[in-house]
């Protein structure tokens, strides 16, 4: 989906549904309907755009800033300036109506829990395509918004932690995996057989899966425990441990990293996490980009609120 297009467009509408609507009369005290539509047309024409070209949290930040401001101008200045039978600007009254709302949801967002979709297999067996889940905010500290800096400790991300980050290579994107290695763990995956601080994590053959992806894939299930965590992850026989040809050339990796046929050692420097996804030859995650900065962690994924395919999944707390 193109969403600078749809942005644009947006963009254009909004001027002529609000000419438009100011040949219509007031409806009470609100602005006619269609310079409304004309308003929140351009609105959401500029959150798309601002979200394409930052994030969702400073798109948030960027529109609070701004409904703020024209709350501030409308009470403090041009309230005073009406007479008692005259109407505010169309675009003041918009402006000061959706400023509570977004305040509230940017405060939800950054402090409390924020929604995120799953998006793709990387996960599964514990979470599927489709999967709505809320993300605590809080687990790992309270973080400053947008620059995601923690100004009050409360926890820090524990082995086996299922937890949604910025994808080092593009902070624009949220990235979902399990938290593998601490800061100063050697992390080996040989053989299929994962070791950390070079004790193997204990894991037992646990049936088979089958699930449909790009294709229908047809894999085996084993129980890992790591940490206070026990969880399934999913294995394909006929995929090597390892595509070397995938491995990027990310920072650090010359330094703490050795890659061969059989898999990988890896020491995770101070103030970095590494991660995996449980599904562990369909994963995109630490071995291929690197490792998660302190930075870039959003928060720990705790309940799947919603899944519209398979209603039953709903309310299920997440390992």
């Amino acid at each position: 989906m193109n969403w600078l297009l749809i942005g644009a467009v947006l963009l254009v509408l909004a001027p002529v549904l609000v000419v438009i609507g100011q040949k219509q009369e007031r409806i009470k005290d609100e602005p006619p309907q269609m310079v409304q539509y004309g308003y929140m047309s351009g609105l959401a024409g500029l959150f798309v755009l601002a979200v394409q070209y930052t994030t969702i949290a400073a798109a948030f930040l960027l529109f609070v800033i701004l409904f703020g401001v024209i709350w501030v101008l409308d009470k403090f200045v041009l309230a005073r300036k009406r007479g008692k039978d005259e109407f505010a600007p169309a675009w003041a009254e918009i402006g000061r109506g959706f400023f509570p709302v977004f305040l509230v949801v940017f405060l939800l967002r950054a402090f409390v829990a924020e929604p995120y979709q799953i998006p793709s297999s990387s996960m599964r067996s514990g979470l599927v395509v489709g999967d709505f889940i809320l993300v605590n905010k809080f687990a790992y500290g309270l973080r400053v918004p947008v620059l995601n800096n923690v100004f009050i400790p409360v926890g820090k991300p524990e082995h086996g932690d299922v937890m949604v980050f910025l994808y080092p290579q593009n902070p624009k994107e949220n990235y979902i995996k399990r938290v593998i290695g601490l800061p100063g763990d050697l992390v080996e995956y040989r053989d299929k057989q994962l070791s950390i601080n070079g004790k193997a994590v204990p894991v037992e053959a646990a049936g088979s899966y089958t699930y449909i992806d790009e294709a229908i894939r047809s894999v085996d299930v084993f129980k890992e425990k790591l940490g206070e965590h026990s969880y399934s992850t999913l294995r394909d026989p006929r995929e090597s441990v390892l595509r070397l040809a995938r491995v990027a050339d990310f920072p650090g990796r010359e330094e703490n990293c050795r890659y061969d046929e059989a898999g990988f050692a890896c020491r995770v420097p101070d103030g970095h996490y590494f991660m995996m996804g449980d599904n562990r030859d369909n994963s995109a995650d630490s071995r291929y980009w690197g490792f998660v900065p302190e930075a870039n962690i959003v928060g720990k994924a705790s309940l799947i609120w919603l899944n519209l395919k398979e209603l039953a999944r709903i309310g299920k707390s997440i390992d």
